[in-house]
């Protein structure tokens, strides 16, 4: 997503601060190519244009984007809608944290328009007609999962990174994290929710994130091999993806990177309260678990105990209904301490030491987390 690209970027390359300047122009005045939309043989296809950038969303990129998936949903001629990034380092790493920050000190209504018409599309992905193929080749954080994650088909390749780390920056997973994140299996959902734990290349489809594996070398005659078909069926598409699917071998006998640890993932994590998850981590005493606290620990709480709930009700939930609970958490936090606290201590003053208030999870009540899910009335994200 757009507020938080700059985060993403400095989290995994450091910090670029030459394209401060211009990154935050580019958030705010989007150019028609930053995001590529043709329709090629039978399919309709999204390149997202901003390789510098990694890809990063804008709200006019999505005001692209949305018109554009409902044309082609409806459109005879368009047999399946495929989404992917350019320059080969990004799929969609996220967006400028920044400018959102910025936007609230200035009472711009950019984090009421970003997030309603993100969801929006977000939606729209996930109730699509169309086979939708999203080839997730390289860093997929943020909005780069509200755009893949809720597709009919989902490509990564041996350079994708997934990862949903917002706790760390006063944010929760949104993009309909609360949906799709509790449904993975077990208590992953809520490791990688609470955590931010990052996924890499097999391991992506391996968790259930990705619904193929494809060597990115072969991208391109896949997406070939896809345009070419003649009016295809949801079937003919599943096919040529498996064929492809079927033929890649990289990392084929590395087992999944959590997977000696699934049972103490699942015992640890099915606890009720954020407090509980940390206490069943400390008396575990693993190496890994050890580690999952050391990262739980620097997290805002406040964002801790929000993605919690957020994944118990989103597991019930429809994608709309989650969306909807999402858009009422995202205009919370933007009126809130931790977000503004987490982009000042990574993207401002660039100490990595945020102040969260509050300090401590005791001090986040019920009554404090029922004030985040509450109704916004005539306001809230309605489809």
């Amino acid at each position: 997503k757009p507020e938080k690209f700059r985060w993403c970027v400095e989290l995994v390359f450091g910090s670029f601060p030459s394209c401060q300047m211009y990154l935050i122009r580019m958030s705010k005045h989007t150019d028609a190519a930053d995001v590529l939309l043709e329709r090629r043989g039978c399919a309709g296809v999204i390149t997202l244009n901003r390789p510098k950038l990694l890809n990063a969303l804008s709200l006019g990129m999505i005001r692209q984007i949305y018109p554009q998936l409902k044309k082609w949903e409806q459109d005879p001629e368009t047999f399946l809608i495929i989404i992917k990034g350019a320059g080969g380092k990004a799929f969609c790493a996220g967006g400028d944290i920044k400018v959102i920050s910025e936007a609230i000190k200035t009472k711009e209504k950019l984090t009421q328009d970003f997030f309603r018409e993100e969801y929006m599309m977000n939606s729209a992905i996930g109730s699509c007609q169309k086979p939708y193929v999203a080839l997730i080749d390289g860093i997929t954080m943020g909005g780069g999962v509200g755009v893949s994650v809720h597709g009919k088909f989902r490509v990564a390749t041996e350079k994708s990174l997934f990862a949903m780390p917002e706790t760390g920056i006063g944010l929760f997973p949104d993009v309909g994290g609360g949906y799709f994140l509790p449904r993975l299996q077990g208590k992953l959902g809520y490791l990688l929710a609470l955590t931010g734990f990052r996924l890499k290349g097999r391991d992506v489809y391996r968790a259930g994130i990705a619904t193929h594996f494809v060597d990115s070398t072969k991208l391109s005659m896949l997406e070939e091999d896809l345009i070419a078909l003649k009016s295809p069926s949801e079937e003919n598409i599943a096919g040529i993806l498996e064929t492809y699917h079927a033929e890649s071998k990289i990392d084929i006998d590395k087992p999944f990177i959590l997977e000696e640890h699934m049972d103490k993932i699942n015992r640890c994590f099915s606890a009720n309260t954020v407090e509980q998850i940390i206490e069943n981590l400390r008396q575990d005493g693993s190496p890994f678990a050890l580690e999952q606290l050391k990262v739980i620990n620097k997290m805002s709480p406040t964002s801790l105990k929000i993605t919690l709930r957020q994944l118990k009700e989103g597991s019930s939930k429809t994608l709309q209904e989650v969306l909807t609970m999402e858009y009422r958490l995202s205009q919370a936090c933007m009126e809130g301490h931790d977000f503004h606290e987490g982009v000042r201590a990574v993207l401002i003053d660039k100490d990595q030491n945020p102040k969260w208030k509050p300090a401590n999870l005791a001090e986040v009540t019920d009554e404090d987390l029922n004030r985040y899910f509450k109704s916004l009335g005539s306001n809230d994200l309605k489809f």
